[in-house]
């Protein structure tokens, strides 16, 4: 490191580092710009009780970054990105998971059957009249009021979005009762809910992600696969439901789980 002992200060004068502070007074609770000694601005400001980073040219990946001692990053703000990450494996601090864990699906062959998210257990038999149709994708709209079902089993398949995130991956375990193979197709939609007037009917949906058919699901294998058109953004007051199309009408099991983080 170079010294200052022996030399001129107008030899090293820009390599110290000073408050941008007009008066020779102290540190006070006004944050100002750390800058050399030359006047050029760092990406640091300090007052005597904040530390403010901003980068001072462009923004970075790494606009603060703490590492350990062996040189790996466990904290890094990334202006670039507009997020935190954290740990060794330098994951968004804001990453959550959404599980939809269906036991005993009792499936109607080419049907986009409703999965309910979180809950676990054993599945209502009526859970069964919730599906959004045998189309190539689930339906766009569903009108609540005609389904005729009661909607104390639909409402807990609902995931309601207070937050807009980003959904980075999906990962799928299934399973099937019996010998007989299931091939098995999984979707999330994203559709406007109705609060004011229809209330529950959902509108506008769109795939936010889908995996293709895995094949010859049954009782003496649990497969496994992850859904496309991922990372994706869902916005603020969306809805979201998860899917699952069997090509044949037997007792399923679904153990989804997406990983997704606020935006």
């Amino acid at each position: 490191m170079p010294t200052f002992r022996g030399n001129a200060f107008a030899n090293y004068f820009n390599r110290i580092l000073q408050i941008n502070q007009s008066s020779n007074s102290n540190v006070d609770s006004t944050t100002r710009t750390v800058q050399s000694g030359g006047g050029v601005d760092t990406a640091i400001s300090l007052s005597d009780d904040q530390l403010l980073v901003k980068p001072n040219t462009d923004d970075t990946t790494s606009a603060l970054d703490v590492k350990t001692s062996g040189g790996t990053s466990i904290l890094t703000a990334d202006t670039t990105n507009k997020r935190v990450l954290c740990g060794s494996s330098q994951i968004n601090a804001l990453t959550q998971y959404q599980t939809f864990n269906n036991s005993s699906v009792s499936a109607i062959q080419d049907d986009h059957m409703v999965l309910m998210p979180s809950a676990g257990g054993q599945v209502n038999a009526t859970m069964q009249e919730w599906n959004l149709g045998d189309g190539a994708d689930p339906a766009t709209t569903l009108d609540v009021s005609a389904e005729g079902t009661d909607t104390h089993n639909l409402v807990i398949c609902y995931w309601y979005l207070p937050d807009a995130i980003t959904i980075m991956s999906a990962h799928v375990l299934m399973g099937a009762a019996g010998s007989a193979d299931n091939d098995l197709n999984f979707h999330l939609m994203s559709y406007d809910v109705d609060t004011t007037t229809n209330y529950g009917d959902l509108s506008n949906g769109v795939v936010v992600a889908d995996s293709g058919t895995t094949e010859d699901v049954d009782e003496d294998v649990i497969k496994y696969t992850t859904m496309t058109n991922l990372p994706t953004d869902v916005a603020a007051g969306k809805v979201i439901l998860a899917t699952v199309e069997s090509s044949a009408s037997n007792t399923i099991s679904v153990n989804m789980v997406v990983k997704y983080h606020i935006q």
